[in-house]
């Protein structure tokens, strides 16, 4: 596998191309892609150049600063759209769900629901490799509108990502890459959120 970094200057996000080597000479390198956050002439440069038959488009989220490149791209590439929504800037979806497994073009892909952010964010996990929008980035977790859902999110990256066996590279939706083993031990959203529940007081009547 190939993957291909892209830096988004519409909101300032990331966008990931992920290749698979040609199997023959006649074949091209198949590919897929994470969040187009806006369509970047090195995107297509990547593409391109690198000869990649680009057969999907994964959304971990429907937030604007990680979809906007999606109606320019599917004029160029006939790639199927996945995501959580029906619809993604007007554009047809193929939904999934947690627990979904998909196969792409020799891509194995699971789908980890992590509600929290937003209520369709999802991880994506290929080999190794965890693309995790914004739910989970180097040292913090995604922004929520409510203590329910930090507290919902909070639960999900435990139960479903930090208790993943072994180590995983962390590929999220704004900043550097970060490995799952640093998360673990650094995540400072993560330390600050288990201290504010060991100190909150539980809840007593007195009779």
């Amino acid at each position: 596998m190939k993957l291909f970094f892209q830096y988004c200057s519409y909101g300032f996000s990331n966008c990931y191309i992920l290749g698979m080597e040609r199997s023959t000479k006649e074949t091209h390198n198949v590919a897929i892609l994470v969040d187009p956050g806006s369509m970047e002439k090195a995107t297509l440069d990547s593409i391109e150049k690198n000869d990649l038959d680009l057969k999907a488009v994964l959304i971990t989220h429907d937030h604007e600063n990680h979809v906007q490149g999606i109606k320019t791209l599917k004029k160029i590439y006939n790639a199927d759209v996945i995501a959580v929504n029906p619809k993604i800037m007007d554009v047809k979806a193929a939904m999934v769900k947690d627990g979904d497994k998909l196969i792409i073009g020799g891509f194995s892909i699971e789908v980890i629901s992590i509600p929290g952010h937003s209520s369709d964010s999802v991880v994506y996990k290929i080999e190794n490799l965890l693309f995790t929008g914004d739910v989970l980035t180097a040292g913090l977790v995604g922004s929520t509108a409510s203590a329910y859902g930090a507290a919902t999110q909070m639960n999900k990256l435990r139960s479903r990502l930090l208790s993943l066996p072994g180590d995983y590279i962390v590929l999220p939706g704004h900043g550097p890459p970060s490995t799952m083993e640093a998360e673990r031990r650094f995540n400072a959203d993560i330390f600050i959120f288990d201290q504010n529940r060991s100190r909150k007081p539980a809840f007593k009547i007195d009779i």
